[in-house]
């Protein structure tokens, strides 16, 4: 699939979304750091992309990851027939009636402080609400993962109007390009930082990594069911390896989560750091082989920024590990409709600082360990379970309490049918928890098996929404329902011996 001749090297099959780039870009870079002298070549040849200025590839630098949704290669071919099939996605006939397109489904940004010994990074729900920097295909506003497709979009309209003659492969170079940069500079807008460097891959890239890897180990929650759209299904909780294929099902999968598109940027920083672990604890990195055979996957499907040079890049990165790679999720403020799409409204200015305090904490400053929980309702985290068959009550509850002045906990339905609601506690949270519990007529318990400062609601069969007094003031506009996440910004995902459990 390889094609010659163009202004810069383009790769082969470029199948859907890149869901979990970030899992091919940390693999190359332990691939590299440890075997650099074995394959410089194959290293200098990823990269190609002039969609941006490139900054220093050593010390502190701003990473962005991206995944392309995209039923085509990278030269607008539609994929074949069997890949389509192992990607789950569309079929042939399906794409050329318009299923499918560009959008990065994928947007993780990642800082990197001088040193390198530590990775902070972001993920960024695709549904984030935003204003894009210029309109892109006359859209001044979508949903922050459509920059790309925007501006391809115009891209290549220009391009035909000026050359009609124009090959497939020069029209789709010219529209991704446009497309990168996009991406870059509406990220660049949300957050207030500078983006030095990007990787972009695709789904198909991550299947030929997946199946190098002999698949991967991941950990879950509890059982899941079914997804028709993705694929994925597990019959039991816990920790369970995966194939190349349900591995894939695994990161895409987003209908049927609590959470939807968030819990799903949860599964993408947890599956980055299981591969991380299997590549220090499995002997990857000694087998030079397999690091042969994700340089290919990389030289394929990786595309960065021209100027990255990632053999120093990796030099820095040697004592990088999952232990030292923090993930967080961009807050929403709650679920809005726009012009008939579901959206995340987001407040660009709360981000911003978050991103700022995160990546660039003022000198000298030390973050002080938290305070233990008391009965005080600001310091209280609430988890709410729904056991019973009221749908979105126990968002509804959690976004009372959470009006009320307690911290938003995990959201998501009980392991199995409660006849009655319970309410649970830990060390500090008993004051906290006894007045919740009033609210539902029932005496609150304690719990060696709830957290410090933590109380669960356990919903039951006949629980409804109880009146809460509101002691905190609701977002300021009115058309976003209370988003269920998973913490303040939709909870960090805290790996356990490497492999983090997730929903």
């Amino acid at each position: 699939m390889v094609r010659t001749g163009s202004p810069a090297p383009l790769w082969g099959a470029a199948g859907k979304a890149g869901y979990v780039l970030s899992c091919v870009a940390a693999s190359l870079v332990l691939a590299i750091s440890g075997f650099s002298y074995f394959v410089v070549k194959d290293v200098s040849s990823i990269g190609g992309s002039h969609a941006i200025a490139s900054g220093p590839s050593v010390g502190e630098q701003n990473i962005l990851l991206m995944g392309l949704e995209s039923r085509t290669d990278w030269n607008g071919n539609i994929l074949p027939d069997d890949v389509l099939r192992a990607l789950h996605a569309c079929n042939r006939q399906e794409i050329e009636n318009g299923c499918g397109g560009n959008a990065t489904n994928t947007l993780i940004l990642i800082h990197i402080p001088a040193g390198g010994k530590k990775a902070i990074g972001f993920s960024i729900p695709r549904d984030d609400w935003v204003t894009f920097p210029t309109a892109y295909d006359g859209q001044p506003q979508g949903k922050i993962d459509q920059a790309y497709g925007f501006a391809m979009a115009a891209a290549e309209s220009a391009a035909r109007a000026q050359n009609p003659q124009i090959s497939q492969d020069q029209l789709a170079f010219e529209g991704n390009e446009a497309g990168r940069a996009a991406t870059v500079a509406t990220v660049e807008q949300l957050t207030g930082v500078h983006i030095d460097h990007f990787a972009e891959i695709n789904l198909d890239g991550f299947y030929e990594l997946a199946k190098v890897l002999g698949g991967v180990e991941v950990c879950l929650n509890h059982p899941v069911p079914l997804d028709p759209n993705s694929g994925f299904y597990a019959v039991h909780a816990g920790y369970q390896h995966l194939n190349a294929k349900m591995a894939l099902a695994f990161v895409r999968q987003r209908d049927g989560l609590t959470n939807g598109d968030l819990d799903r940027t949860h599964r993408q920083q947890a599956f980055i750091d299981s591969v991380m672990h299997q590549l220090n604890s499995e002997g990857v990195l000694s087998d030079l082989t397999k690091i042969q055979a994700l340089l290919s996957v990389g030289r394929q499907y990786v595309i960065t920024d021209s100027g990255w040079q990632l053999l120093d890049f990796a030099a820095q990165m040697r004592s990088l590990t999952s232990g030292n790679l923090t993930f967080r999720t961009l807050p929403i403020q709650g679920y809005i409709k726009i012009d008939g799409q579901d959206a995340n409204q987001v407040d660009p200015a709360s981000l911003q600082q978050l991103v700022q305090q995160t990546f660039y904490p003022a000198p000298g400053s030390v973050s002080s360990p938290a305070p233990k929980a008391t009965a005080g309702a600001g310091r209280v985290t609430v988890d709410v379970y729904n056991g019973g068959s009221t749908a979105g009550l126990a968002a509804e509850v959690s976004a009372a309490l959470v009006r009320a002045g307690y911290k938003a906990g995990k959201v998501a339905n009980a392991s199995s049918p409660l006849s009655t609601t319970e309410v649970l506690y830990g060390t500090g949270a008993a004051a906290s928890a006894s007045k919740i519990a009033s609210l539902f007529n029932v005496t609150a318990a304690a719990s060696s098996h709830v957290a410090a400062g933590h109380v669960v609601v356990l919903l039951g069969a006949n629980a409804v929404l109880p009146s809460i007094a509101a002691t905190v003031t609701p977002s300021s506009s009115s058309s976003a329902a209370p988003s269920p996440t998973t913490g303040p910004a939709g909870g960090a995902v805290n790996a356990n011996n490497g492999i983090p459990c997730v929903d």
